[in-house]
Protein backbone atom coordinates (compact mmCIF):
# COMPACT_ATOMS: atom_id res chain seq x y z
CA UNK A 1 0.00 0.00 0.00
CA UNK A 2 1.19 3.61 -0.63
CA UNK A 3 0.26 6.65 1.26
CA UNK A 4 -0.32 9.85 -0.56
CA UNK A 5 0.13 12.86 1.37
CA UNK A 6 1.74 15.79 0.86
CA UNK A 7 5.43 15.51 1.36
CA UNK A 8 4.98 11.44 -0.33
CA UNK A 9 6.21 11.84 -3.90
CA UNK A 10 5.27 9.79 -6.10
CA UNK A 11 5.33 9.36 -10.06
CA UNK A 12 3.97 12.02 -12.22
CA UNK A 13 1.31 9.23 -14.17
CA UNK A 14 -0.52 9.14 -10.27
CA UNK A 15 0.28 12.95 -9.15
CA UNK A 16 -1.91 14.06 -12.24
CA UNK A 17 -4.40 11.35 -12.76
CA UNK A 18 -8.09 11.16 -10.97
CA UNK A 19 -8.79 8.04 -8.24
CA UNK A 20 -11.20 6.53 -7.09
CA UNK A 21 -11.62 7.43 -3.86
CA UNK A 22 -13.42 4.89 -0.78
CA UNK A 23 -13.83 6.96 2.58
CA UNK A 24 -13.45 5.46 5.72
CA UNK A 25 -16.86 3.81 5.95
CA UNK A 26 -16.48 1.91 2.90
CA UNK A 27 -18.84 4.14 0.70
CA UNK A 28 -17.50 4.96 -2.37
CA UNK A 29 -17.10 8.79 -3.15
CA UNK A 30 -16.04 7.98 -6.88
CA UNK A 31 -13.42 9.21 -9.01
CA UNK A 32 -12.28 12.38 -8.26
CA UNK A 33 -8.49 14.21 -8.50
CA UNK A 34 -5.89 13.46 -6.26
CA UNK A 35 -5.59 17.23 -4.89
CA UNK A 36 -9.18 17.15 -4.11
CA UNK A 37 -9.01 14.00 -2.35
CA UNK A 38 -5.70 14.78 -0.34
CA UNK A 39 -8.02 17.83 0.80
CA UNK A 40 -10.98 15.41 2.27
CA UNK A 41 -8.48 13.31 4.50
CA UNK A 42 -6.38 16.43 5.87
CA UNK A 43 -10.11 17.57 6.28
CA UNK A 44 -10.73 14.60 8.64
CA UNK A 45 -7.32 13.68 9.86
CA UNK A 46 -7.24 10.55 8.25
CA UNK A 47 -4.34 9.15 5.51
CA UNK A 48 -5.00 8.23 1.55
CA UNK A 49 -3.71 4.92 0.99
CA UNK A 50 -3.47 3.78 -2.50
CA UNK A 51 -4.81 -0.09 -2.21
CA UNK A 52 -4.66 -0.42 -6.04
CA UNK A 53 -2.60 1.64 -7.97
CA UNK A 54 -2.75 -1.06 -11.41
CA UNK A 55 -6.37 -0.49 -11.47
CA UNK A 56 -7.65 2.26 -13.83
CA UNK A 57 -8.34 4.74 -12.20
CA UNK A 58 -6.19 4.10 -9.41
CA UNK A 59 -8.20 2.48 -6.12
CA UNK A 60 -7.44 4.97 -2.65
CA UNK A 61 -8.88 4.98 0.32
CA UNK A 62 -9.03 7.18 2.98
CA UNK A 63 -8.49 5.00 6.75
CA UNK A 64 -6.35 5.52 10.04
CA UNK A 65 -2.90 3.85 8.91
CA UNK A 66 -1.49 3.77 11.96
CA UNK A 67 -4.81 2.36 13.32
CA UNK A 68 -5.01 -0.28 10.73
CA UNK A 69 -1.69 -1.66 10.79
CA UNK A 70 -2.42 -1.69 14.84
CA UNK A 71 -4.90 -3.63 13.71
CA UNK A 72 -3.29 -5.97 11.46
CA UNK A 73 -0.54 -6.86 13.83
CA UNK A 74 -3.13 -7.91 16.81
CA UNK A 75 -5.00 -10.48 14.31
CA UNK A 76 -1.33 -11.67 13.54
CA UNK A 77 -0.86 -12.51 16.76
CA UNK A 78 -4.55 -14.11 17.78
CA UNK A 79 -4.00 -16.28 14.55
CA UNK A 80 -0.51 -17.41 16.15
CA UNK A 81 -1.88 -18.13 19.44
CA UNK A 82 -4.54 -19.98 17.74
CA UNK A 83 -1.89 -22.49 15.84
CA UNK A 84 -0.71 -26.33 17.13
CA UNK A 85 2.70 -26.50 17.25
CA UNK A 86 3.28 -30.08 16.54
CA UNK A 87 5.83 -31.68 19.03
CA UNK A 88 7.55 -34.80 18.52
CA UNK A 89 8.84 -36.79 21.94
CA UNK A 90 11.43 -39.30 21.65
CA UNK A 91 11.06 -42.75 23.84
CA UNK A 92 14.65 -44.44 23.62
CA UNK A 93 15.08 -48.36 24.33
CA UNK A 94 17.35 -50.71 24.12
CA UNK A 95 17.84 -54.03 22.91
CA UNK A 96 17.91 -55.89 25.86
CA UNK A 97 14.82 -54.07 27.23
CA UNK A 98 12.40 -56.43 29.83
CA UNK A 99 8.54 -56.53 29.05
CA UNK A 100 7.45 -54.67 32.17
CA UNK A 101 9.73 -51.78 31.08
CA UNK A 102 8.14 -51.63 27.17
CA UNK A 103 5.15 -51.32 29.15
CA UNK A 104 5.89 -48.44 31.43
CA UNK A 105 7.79 -46.63 28.25
CA UNK A 106 4.16 -47.52 26.51
CA UNK A 107 2.15 -46.17 29.07
CA UNK A 108 4.61 -42.44 28.93
CA UNK A 109 3.74 -42.79 25.10
CA UNK A 110 0.31 -42.98 25.77
CA UNK A 111 -0.54 -39.94 27.43
CA UNK A 112 1.78 -38.35 24.99
CA UNK A 113 -0.22 -39.27 22.22
CA UNK A 114 -3.31 -38.53 24.25
CA UNK A 115 -1.87 -35.01 24.20
CA UNK A 116 -1.64 -34.53 20.47
CA UNK A 117 2.23 -35.31 20.47
CA UNK A 118 3.93 -37.66 17.89
CA UNK A 119 6.33 -40.15 19.71
CA UNK A 120 9.38 -41.18 18.10
CA UNK A 121 10.19 -44.63 19.14
CA UNK A 122 14.19 -45.45 19.42
CA UNK A 123 15.96 -48.96 19.85
CA UNK A 124 19.32 -48.30 20.15
CA UNK A 125 21.81 -51.04 19.35
CA UNK A 126 25.34 -51.47 21.18
CA UNK A 127 28.21 -52.62 19.23
CA UNK A 128 27.75 -55.70 17.54
CA UNK A 129 24.12 -55.58 18.11
CA UNK A 130 23.73 -53.52 14.84
CA UNK A 131 23.65 -56.94 13.16
CA UNK A 132 20.31 -57.92 15.12
CA UNK A 133 17.75 -55.88 12.95
CA UNK A 134 15.03 -58.16 13.43
CA UNK A 135 15.20 -58.13 16.90
CA UNK A 136 14.71 -54.28 17.28
CA UNK A 137 11.97 -54.75 14.76
CA UNK A 138 9.89 -57.10 17.16
CA UNK A 139 10.75 -54.59 20.54
CA UNK A 140 8.96 -51.49 18.22
CA UNK A 141 6.18 -54.03 16.90
CA UNK A 142 5.50 -54.86 20.69
CA UNK A 143 5.43 -51.81 21.39
CA UNK A 144 3.00 -50.24 19.25
CA UNK A 145 0.48 -53.29 19.74
CA UNK A 146 0.40 -51.96 23.09
CA UNK A 147 -0.77 -48.59 21.74
CA UNK A 148 -2.98 -49.39 18.50
CA UNK A 149 -6.02 -48.22 20.32
CA UNK A 150 -4.36 -44.77 20.42
CA UNK A 151 -2.00 -44.24 17.77
CA UNK A 152 -0.92 -44.98 14.33
CA UNK A 153 2.25 -45.69 12.58
CA UNK A 154 3.80 -42.70 10.50
CA UNK A 155 6.75 -43.80 9.96
CA UNK A 156 7.49 -47.46 10.02
CA UNK A 157 10.44 -48.92 11.55
CA UNK A 158 13.67 -48.30 9.64
CA UNK A 159 17.14 -48.68 10.70
CA UNK A 160 19.90 -46.18 10.47
CA UNK A 161 23.12 -46.75 12.05
CA UNK A 162 23.33 -47.86 14.99
CA UNK A 163 19.46 -46.92 15.78
CA UNK A 164 15.91 -48.38 14.65
CA UNK A 165 13.16 -45.59 14.47
CA UNK A 166 9.45 -45.59 14.17
CA UNK A 167 7.27 -42.72 14.77
CA UNK A 168 3.83 -42.82 15.97
CA UNK A 169 0.99 -40.00 15.85
CA UNK A 170 -1.84 -40.40 17.53
CA UNK A 171 -5.64 -40.76 15.76
CA UNK A 172 -7.54 -38.46 14.48
CA UNK A 173 -11.00 -38.54 16.67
Amino acid sequence: MNVISKNFTCNESIRERELRVIDADGSQLGVISRNEALQIAEEKELDLVMISPTAVPPVCKIMDLGKYIYEQSKKEKEAKKKQKVTVIKEIRCSLTIEENDIAIKAKNARKFLLDGDKVKVTVRFKGREATLGHLGLKILENFVSKLEDVCMVEKPAKQEGRNMTMVLAPKKA
